[in-house]
């Protein structure tokens, strides 16, 4: 590893660790206590998700990692990618201020065990496949762009789907409300699924227009990001 991807490295887990502290202080302040169990689960398995990041990165592309740290500050990333992950990113904070209001006022009512457990099992599943995919792919930039060598990722998940980097997000996305107990919180949920969607759809179109191969592996790989659905 060299010293400026080192130094990358470490700006991300200075970025992931700051947003995390900043997620955690949603919690006492929407819910109005410190004591909401859901809240923290929720957190934790957050904390989790990030430190796997590096966990995972680091022995194998660490470089990956270091091109992450920049977020959407890359040569080429294009307006509409911008907007979209903004979209998403509001409604990703949307919904833990949500859940953490309806904690405070009930609006969900008592919600049976299970249903927070489900959601636990999606958000750590769809972290999984997310992670899986990141370690498959060594182009799996923040923004869409054509990377310099860039190839076509086969391996994995990508036998499955497309884009299984948004598969995952999606699916950990759908289980935040679950995980919270809270029916609200599908509002913003849904509102950053179609965002991925749509932000799924635009980037393959430009991978099929500017990435060579990419047109042939569609063709062998049918689906973009639900097997045998879409």
């Amino acid at each position: 590893m060299t010293p400026k991807i080192k130094r990358q490295v470490w700006a991300w887990i200075r970025g992931a660790s700051l947003g995390l502290i900043g997620y955690a202080a949603i919690v006492p302040l929407a819910a109005g206590r410190w004591d909401w169990l859901w809240g923290w689960v929720y957190i934790g398995l957050l904390a989790a998700a990030l430190a796997a990041h590096p966990i995972v990165l680091v022995p194998i592309n660490p470089a990956l990692l270091a091109d992450r740290s920049r977020g959407m500050r890359q040569p080429g990333a294009k307006r509409w990618d911008v907007a979209l992950v903004m979209l998403a990113s509001v409604c990703l904070i949307a919904i833990t201020i949500v859940g953490g209001l309806d904690a405070r006022f009930g609006w969900s009512g008592n919600v049976a065990l299970w249903v927070h457990l489900v959601g636990v099992a999606l958000f750590v599943v769809g972290w999984a496949i997310f992670l899986w995919a990141m370690a498959c792919n060594p182009f799996f930039s923040e923004a869409v762009r054509i990377q310099e060598g860039h190839r076509v990722a086969e391996r994995g998940p990508y036998r499955a789907v497309r884009h299984p980097g948004y598969a995952g997000a999606c699916l950990g996305l759908v289980a935040q409300p679950l995980l919270l107990g809270s029916w609200p919180a599908w509002i913003p949920a849904i509102l950053a699924v179609a965002a991925y969607a749509v932000r799924t759809a635009l980037e393959d179109r430009t991978l099929q227009a500017e990435l060579p191969g990419y047109g042939a592996y569609a063709q062998r790989t049918r689906y973009r990001l639900l097997p045998g659905v879409w």
